[in-house]
């Protein structure tokens, strides 16, 4: 058995939590953070987009001009039709928003105030088997997701463990313990019922000096974990590989904060609730807040009267996974931040990195200025420019520095660019996802779309198995 899994099962004996450092990683202050102060927002739209889903072929359920109330399901999986996806909204349906070759993009519903949700018969038999079933009728069963792949769960799984992560470590993520003080018993109510469905697996992960909820760092439900270190120790999967690492065959489950409160609302109150905090972040904006409002809320209405203009670029998610989005779409489904940073589609410097640069955001000591220890480092306005085009690989040995898993990420890149499963396997694909290698991509000197290889890999993993 590995130290780490004897030290924490050591130290649940001993009725606390030993804290797990994270040693490489990179913290990137940028400027921007959201102030601890609410905006409501009512949008007039929201939106479930069928794209934000991994492996998903949908199957629309409804058509435009349809009538909908909350909870009424829009679309449902092709393959497994228990898992659907409910209006988050009552409304009309005013698009079904489609791409090339038909996609399906996105479904979008125009709000009216007079629709309210449907009063339900909470879950009181707090069974595993009655909890799946009240997450699958009632369209919250696809907020939580599995490893590997990063899909929604398979209902008929019995997963290793259960992963709640209360912490996030990204740039410009949201304070976990402010969304936690906003929903103090739907988050114990989800928690609680997370517990059962997991058959008693549910591990909380928390940061050891950032976390200050006492609900949280109190909480009895399942194994506590104390984090510590620079971004990515906020994420799932540099989580699970510290504590309950992933082997072939292996599957875990998890759910971030922001879900866990969705599903406590509804067995806490018999009621779908969808509504969620997101933080509003990023250089570009004049009064980073945080606002409360619908899942899936259009970006104008988010943005409002702080909707940017040219040479700004607003982004679903943080900087390193988001994906770049405009006044017409809808925040994602499994995201909790907006983010607006300068465009970086200027002209390139005279003598590029030829010239001193002190005042340059660098990690591979190019310029003066990453000769400055990260903790003194003054928070940056960084904006999209790559400063560079896509170049063949070169052995730098820096990806190795801010990638905190015990396997060789050189490699492993390399085995998916070629396709090779049995290398893909043996190098460890199952326990990572693109979300893993962002920083590997922010720091690559040969400017490479590391996530969409990633991606590409596992895509092909998953097909290889079935």
């Amino acid at each position: 058995m590995p130290n780490s899994i004897k030290n924490i099962i050591f130290a649940k004996i001993l009725g606390m939590s030993e804290t797990i450092r994270i040693r490489q990683g990179l913290d990137i202050k940028l400027k921007g953070k959201a102030e601890k102060s609410l905006l409501v927002v009512e949008p007039t739209t929201v939106a479930l987009q069928p794209t934000d889903f991994v492996g998903l072929t949908p199957r629309l359920l409804v058509k435009e001009g349809d009538r909908v109330s909350v909870g009424t399901a829009l679309f449902c999986d092709k393959h497994d039709e228990r898992i659907r996806w409910v209006a988050p909204v009552g409304g009309v349906v005013e698009e079904v928003r489609r791409g090339e070759k038909r996609l399906l993009e996105a479904v979008v519903i125009r709000r009216e105030e007079s629709e309210k949700a449907p009063e339900n018969n909470a879950c009181n038999d707090l069974s595993q088997s009655n909890i799946k079933e009240a997450l699958l009728s009632h369209g919250l069963w696809p907020m939580i997701r599995q490893r590997p792949y990063g899909t929604v769960a398979n209902p008929d799984d019995q997963p290793e463990a259960f992963f709640v992560t209360a912490f996030d470590t990204a740039p410009l993520a949201p304070d976990m313990d402010y969304l936690a003080e906003h929903y103090p018993d739907s988050l114990k109510k989800g928690l609680d019922v997370l517990s059962i469905l997991s058959g008693g697996k549910l591990h909380l992960s928390v940061h050891a000096e950032k976390t200050q909820s006492e609900l949280l760092l109190k909480s009895k439900q399942g194994i506590l974990h104390r984090f510590s270190g620079p971004h990515p120790s906020g994420n799932v999967g540099t989580q699970i590989n510290k504590t309950c690492p992933i082997n072939k065959g292996d599957i875990v489950w998890y759910c971030g904060l922001p879900e866990v409160i969705n599903i406590g609302q509804y067995f806490l109150r018999g009621t779908l609730d969808f509504s969620r905090i997101y933080a509003l972040a990023g250089s570009g904006l004049e009064h980073p807040c945080y606002a409360k409002t619908l899942l899936g809320a259009s970006v104008a209405d988010l943005l409002g009267n702080e909707l940017p203009r040219d040479g700004q670029r607003i982004i679903s998610g943080n900087v390193l996974t988001g994906k770049a989005v405009t006044d017409r779409d809808f925040i994602s489904f499994y995201d909790n931040l907006l983010t607006v940073i300068p465009e970086g589609n200027r002209r390139q410097e005279m003598l590029g990195w030829i010239w001193p640069g002190f005042k340059k955001y660098s990690v591979s000591r190019t310029f003066p200025s990453a000769f400055v220890p990260n903790e003194i480092k003054p928070e940056v306005a960084l904006d999209t420019n790559m400063h560079g085009e896509e170049r063949p690989y070169v052995v730098t040995g820096e990806f190795e520095k801010v990638f905190p898993f015990d396997i060789h990420p050189l490699q492993l890149i390399k085995a998916c660019l070629v396709g090779d499963v049995d290398l893909m396997e043996a190098l460890g694909i199952y326990e990572v996802d693109p979300e893993d290698f962002a920083l590997c991509e922010f720091i690559d000197t040969s400017k490479t779309d590391i996530q969409r290889i990633i991606r590409n890999g596992l895509e092909l993993v998953r097909k290889e198995n079935g």
